[in-house]
């Protein structure tokens, strides 16, 4: 067995009698690209050299753009198929931390050789290298490809999306969610309280904007900042937005239930995932208050009956 990789792709070559049979195989080739201009920059970009001998890359994505592997071209499959990943790293200079959120991988063929590793987590892939990464979707939901050097993933695009179809499996997990993010202003660990923590009912405004500062400083703020201005080309403002402003129920649905694919804020495009925190009514009514009362935003005041209604709606 042999995966070539050339500049930029796969050829695979397969041992006598083939591999054994898998329900659903994909390839998936990791870059890094050194453009003259920055992350996101619209128009045709020209090779930077001087990036590129720093090994600082603009981009780093799989299958050549970012959003590739996410949206409507997201991988699909099914919980209980058993999945096989051709994995190639074209480089030209960045090693891969290739890993699939939510699941650990049955057996890794690294460098493409007939030999094996079992029950792997991350698996590093050098330029220029390979691997076959197999697995069992034990489970249904979105699993997300990503190149572990984190910041590669959310802000220069090595980030795809597996979604497995069919019915969940408490087992496996229970929906429960208890993560944390990490709040570069105060350098603390806060918990993002999933839907099982009550959160009191506020009695008036005031209230639920104080709430809610709260749970923006625990859940959002690492991502969109303190002052809601965002990060550029990877994390959108939520401080003036259009987007926001446009439509309360959007914004309500995109809270409960995450949101993953271009959107359009304030004129820029954006093309990344939000997660779903796992919010009960009350929380997501406090935190959208909160926002919709800062930075220049147009102070609407959402309540946990309108949360429910477009829960409902969307269930």
């Amino acid at each position: 067995m042999h995966i070539a990789n050339g500049m930029y792709g796969l050829i695979l070559v397969e041992p006598i009698g083939g591999l054994p049979a898998v329900d659903k195989e994909f390839y998936v080739v990791q870059g890094d690209f050194y453009t003259t201009g920055k992350y996101g920059q619209a128009g045709l970009q020209g090779f930077d050299m001087e990036k590129a001998v720093a090994e600082n890359p603009d981009y780093v994505v799989f299958n050549g753009a970012v959003g590739s592997l996410t949206g409507e071209k997201a991988l699909v499959a099914a919980k209980g198929d058993t999945v096989r990943l051709f994995v190639g790293n074209g480089g030209p200079n960045l090693v891969s931390s290739f890993h699939v959120i939510g699941e650990i991988f049955d057996r890794v063929y690294q460098e493409g050789g007939s030999r094996y590793n079992e029950n792997v987590q991350t698996t590093l892939i050098p330029a220029g290298g390979s691997a076959i990464c197999e697995f069992k979707l034990e489970t249904n939901g979105d699993f997300i490809l990503v190149d572990h050097s984190i910041f590669r993933a959310f802000n220069k695009g090595a980030l795809g999306i597996l979604n497995a179809t069919g019915e969940g499996d408490l087992t496996v997990f229970s929906g429960q969610r208890s993560d944390t993010v990490y709040l570069p202003e105060g350098g603390a660990l806060q918990t993002i309280p999933s839907d099982t923590v009550e959160t009191p009912p506020a009695a008036n405004k005031p209230e639920r904007i104080a709430a809610g500062k709260a749970i923006y400083g625990a859940n959002c703020a690492a991502c969109h900042m303190p002052d809601g201005s965002g990060v550029p080309m990877a994390f959108p403002p939520l401080a003036a937005s259009d987007f926001l402003n446009e439509n309360v129920d959007r914004a309500i649905g995109v809270v409960i239930n995450g949101l993953q694919g271009k959107i359009k804020v304030n004129g820029q495009e954006f093309n990344s995932i939000m997660p779903t925190l796992g919010l009960s009514d009350e929380a997501v009514a406090n935190v959208l208050t909160y926002v919709y009362s800062e930075w220049d935003n147009e102070g609407t005041e959402v309540t946990p009956e309108q949360v429910a209604k477009v829960r409902a709606a969307k269930k």
